[in-house]
């Protein structure tokens, strides 16, 4: 993808669900965290960062107002409940996670998402789903949009649609004391461990390679694949992975917080869309939400706040290709 990890703290049902513990670096801020099934039988404790309860308090969408124009494209339905149902992988910085405080998600999808539902007139109800759910969730009607920081496929495509909103890069992070200094093809990564999101185009990109390592007769890329949130990061910290690859936003931001982490390069980026139901109406007011949103600036306003300018796109539209 990009494609968001999730860690959810609250369940949909409410049930609470095991926190988060974040790194302890100097000017720590969050520790960052990575998508799907857990592996790693380590004990080492990471403590609390004191100060994640601040991040991202600064107000930036409060002030976007309905837009009339926009509201009146909305399907009758919609605009007749007045709620946007969204499901949202909750669990990582920048894109969104689950403040210290225990209030409300944060993050840039979280901001996006919500100026969006303002323009149109509705109010949100969001819902914490994995990655693994957001998909057939979709499909299901148990809510209009999904946001998990999903990268455009061809494949994905082929069940949902996509509002073009931003782009992201293929990312690879290592510890300090590897020698490991630029990943320019995946090739590069033969004979290495790998750790990387279930499920996620990236575990696709590396099963690729290993074919192409085998052809060349080199050894297989050994890929470990992650859900818990903590599993991820201290997979690489203790030596299980010798390097991890997912979203560059999310491996760049670590790399400030995490004193043991290095990040070297992006490979490439890709598209990133907010997620509808395949054929939904709801695509093309979503997308002149966006492209309002880009006009006025309140999306340059958003994206400065997670510090990801780098993201930006010049327009939106519906179901981009893979790559900007």
């Amino acid at each position: 993808m990009p494609d968001t990890p999730v860690a959810n703290r609250t369940s949909p049902h409410g049930g609470r669900v095991r926190r988060l513990r974040l790194a302890p670096p100097a000017a720590a801020a969050t520790l960052l965290t990575l998508l799907l099934a857990a592996c790693g039988s380590g004990t080492e404790k990471i403590p609390e960062d004191t100060r994640a309860a601040d991040l991202g308090r600064e107000d930036v969408v409060s002030a976007v107002q309905k837009d009339t124009a926009l509201a009146a494209k909305l399907p009758a339905e919609l605009r007749a409940s007045g709620v946007l149902r969204i499901g949202s992988g909750i669990g990582v910085v920048p894109i969104a996670f689950s403040p210290e405080d225990g209030g409300p998600p944060r993050g840039l999808d979280i901001d996006v998402s919500e100026a969006v539902a303002r323009l149109l007139g509705l109010k949100v109800e969001r819902t914490h789903v994995s990655g693994a759910t957001l998909i057939t969730g979709l499909n299901a009607g148990r809510y209009e949009l999904g946001t998990a920081n999903l990268g455009v496929t061809e494949e994905r495509k082929q069940a949902i649609d996509f509002v073009l909103y931003k782009t992201d890069g293929t990312g690879f992070a290592v510890r300090k004391d590897s020698t490991l200094q630029k990943v320019d093809d995946l090739t590069q990564l033969c004979g290495l461990k790998v750790g990387t999101g279930t499920g996620t185009s990236y575990e696709a990109d590396l099963a690729k390679a290993t074919k192409q390592c085998a052809a060349q007769g080199r050894p297989p890329i050994t890929v470990n694949t992650y859900s818990d949130a903590a599993a991820h990061f201290l997979a690489l910290r203790q030596g299980h992975v010798d390097l991890l690859m997912t979203t560059s936003s999310v491996l760049r931001y670590a790399a400030t917080q995490q004193p043991d982490l290095r990040y070297l390069n992006e490979l490439e980026r890709k598209n990133v869309g907010l997620a509808v139901k395949k054929g939904s109406p709801l695509a093309e007011p979503l997308k002149d939400a966006v492209n309002l949103l880009i006009k006025d600036g309140t999306y340059t306003r958003i994206l400065t706040k997670w510090g990801v300018k780098e993201s930006a796109v010049p327009a939106s539209v519906v179901n981009p290709p893979t790559r900007p």
